[in-house]
């Protein structure tokens, strides 16, 4: 009797160990790589975030593949460069466009390996039935379809702003929702979502509207955080965390759930107050120095992940994909895609190192830099930079400057003037980011040998996706689906 038990508890043991982990991602929208404590904020008290960190492993040099929100989504979501499958910037209530059908995207692979799947959050990669979450592998959906600007709320245009649609499946509920009910509403779906499918396997993406702007907390958050509202907004997300991590504690799940936390991109400086810190890092959102696309990112699995880890290898979001078809069993996409498998860096493994040789950054259509182990290269283009001082309390920099026929323009000069941003060029710069992470001193000189070698890391690249500062039309490029 006493052997037979031993076998069933080591089948048990064995059947658990090896068993599909749950996958929840958390998404940030504009947080800053230094807002949150276990990244060095001092104002912002992020203890359940903090928590993930000690729990799990931080990655201090991980990346998103531009510093935009459609672009960022459409590579996690694909394992793909953002403009390998065609998408660039953020889409609005007027785009056409959405992420092609023939995509394969993470939560229809995580459906080919039997999850339940779940979005509750921001999406914007369409607008347009036809790419709504649920025509693309989610069983729920609940939230908006783009930003949060795209409405009333938007400094400079808000006159030609629709109202702000609310969705719960395919289904507008409201419009121009409570915006301080988002971190709430999103939470509690989750929360709901996580004990209704307790049982089996799941996956569920957790895409915040917060903090980008207009940045709004609810009653039993505002005012209690020494950052001002902005830091209220951050802290009211770090207890959404909470909640999640209190439910798959509470549904005996904890140890069969991987669970990641990081932000789309950088915070949008121009907004002052309302806006994020990337120190260290220079710049922040629409940019490819290390403030727009160096974000924090936590991963906590208890036995799998290890408690307190550091990691400080470049990765990039596009590795999430084919890492997490390798943990749930799912058949990679049969398209190219640029993502490369990182459990031996979540795990701990001894000597494990980025599968990368090199990773490379896009501003738009724009191959604007390349970055292979400690060395980042830049090569010369135009970037934006706060225009003065930066605006307060919901309004850019410049604010009462804007000029009306200004905002309208297209292209970084738009971005620019609506923003409240001025447009500078960098040239062919080199960067020791081990030594040097704000990207302050040009070592390019110093260096002609590894200039010549990101040259050539970064060529392949420019080739297939092109690049319009050369104007090297791209090989490879996917196009974006259209609305019927």
């Amino acid at each position: 009797m006493r052997l037979l038990f031993a076998l069933l508890l080591a089948t048990s043991t064995a059947s658990a160990a090896e068993r599909a982990p749950n996958v929840i991602l958390i998404l940030a929208d504009d947080l800053g790589y230094a807002d949150l404590g276990c990244f060095g904020a001092e104002k912002i008290k992020t203890p359940n975030i903090d928590r993930l960190a000690a729990e799990g492993t931080k990655f201090t040099s991980f990346y998103v593949a531009q510093a935009v929100c459609s672009a960022s989504r459409a590579a996690l979501m694909t394992g793909c460069y953002a403009n390998r499958v065609g998408m660039q910037g953020a889409l609005n209530h007027t785009s056409k466009e959405g992420i092609h059908p023939e995509e394969l995207l993470l939560p229809e692979l995580c459906k080919t390996a039997g999850y339940a799947t779940a979005a509750f959050g921001k999406w914007h990669l369409g607008t347009y039935p036809a790419f709504n979450p649920l025509r693309h592998g989610f069983d729920e959906f609940l939230g908006i379809p783009y930003s949060n600007d795209n409405s009333k709320f938007h400094p400079s245009l808000a006159g030609e702003m629709p109202p702000l649609p609310f969705y719960d499946g395919l289904k507008v509920i409201e419009t121009d929702p409570d915006q301080s009910q988002f971190t709430r509403r999103f939470t509690d779906r989750a929360v709901s979502f996580i004990e209704r499918n307790k049982g089996r396997p799941f996956f569920l993406y957790l895409p915040h509207v917060m903090p980008h702007v207009p940045i709004f907390a609810s009653e039993a958050f505002r005012g209690k955080s020494a950052a001002g509202l902005y830091g209220d907004v951050v802290e009211e997300l770090d207890g959404s965390v909470g909640e999640v991590l209190d439910t798959i504690q509470r549904c005996g799940i904890e140890r069969d759930t991987l669970v990641i936390f990081f932000s789309d991109n950088g915070p949008f400086l121009s907004y002052g107050n309302h806006a994020g810190t990337a120190k260290p890092l220079r710049e922040g959102k629409l940019t490819t120095f290390e403030g727009g696309v160096r974000v924090p990112f936590i991963a906590r699995w208890p036995g799998r992940v290890p408690k307190g880890g550091v990691c400080g290898e470049p990765v990039m979001e596009i590795d999430l994909l084919p890492t997490l078809a390798g943990l749930i069993g799912a058949k990679p996409p049969e398209k190219k895609i640029d993502g490369l498998d990182i459990l031996p860096l979540l795990e701990g493994q001894e000597g494990a190192k980025s599968p990368h040789e090199a990773l490379v950054f896009y501003g738009g259509d724009e191959l604007q830099a390349v970055r292979s182990g400690e060395w980042k290269l830049h090569f010369p283009h135009p970037y934006i930079t706060v225009d003065g001082e930066p605006g307060r309390d919901g309004k850019p920099a410049q604010y009462g400057k804007m000029k009306p026929k200004a905002i309208t323009q297209s292209g970084i000069g738009g971005i620019a003037s609506r923003h409240g941003y001025r447009v500078e060029q960098t040239g062919l710069v080199l960067y020791d980011l081990r030594n040097d992470p704000g990207e302050t001193q040009d070592v390019a000189k110093d260096h002609p040998e590894v200039v010549e070698r990101l040259k050539r890391l970064a060529e392949p690249v420019r080739k297939e996706l092109g690049d319009a500062l050369t104007k090297v039309k791209g090989t490879e490029n996917r196009p974006l689906g259209m609305a019927p």
